[in-house]
This record gives structure tokens, C-alpha cells and sequence, in this order.
């Protein structure tokens, strides 16, 4: 491999913003935030919106959290009810 050319790879900390599930991981990404592991260092943490512990795929339950939009407004329209 080139010198200097790679990004740093190094331990980080992902943490779902949804359930509060986290682990630690290797990563190139960086934030400004930092988080104590239970090992008792400190990594950077980084927010993520869904995971493994959250996505569907891997939980078998899909969650619908915001219904609005196009579709029940063609519904309210023409009086018709949704599943």
C-alpha cells in the first residue's frame, strides 16, 4: 500500500438514535463527539439513525411512523378508508 494516502482506521463508537443501542467498532469516520466505553476509553461516537437493532430486516417488525402525505390526501379526497 501507498503511504499516506489511506484514512486513519480506528476504533469508534456507533450509537442507534432510536433505541439507544450502541456498539463499538473499527471505522475511518471521525466526530466531535466522544463517548466512555465500558472499557473505559474514550472513542468518538457517531449518530445513526437505524441499525441492526432497529431496521426491519433484522427485527421483523416494520414501524410506520409518519402516514401523512400524498396518499391520505387522495383518500380524504375521494372518502375512501385506508387499510
Amino acid at each position: 500500500m501507498k503511504e499516506n494516502i489511506h484514512p486513519q482506521y480506528h476504533k469508534v463508537v456507533f450509537m442507534d438514535m432510536n433505541s439507544g443501542f450502541k456498539f463499538l467498532t473499527g471505522s475511518t469516520k471521525t466526530a466531535n463527539e466522544t463517548i466512555q466505553w465500558e472499557d473505559g476509553n474514550t472513542y468518538p461516537l457517531i449518530k445513526v439513525e437505524v441499525s441492526s437493532d432497529t431496521h426491519p430486516f433484522y427485527t421483523g417488525v416494520q414501524k410506520f411512523t409518519d402516514r401523512g402525505g400524498r396518499t391520505e390526501r387522495f383518500m380524504k379526497r375521494y372518502n375512501m378508508k385506508g387499510k
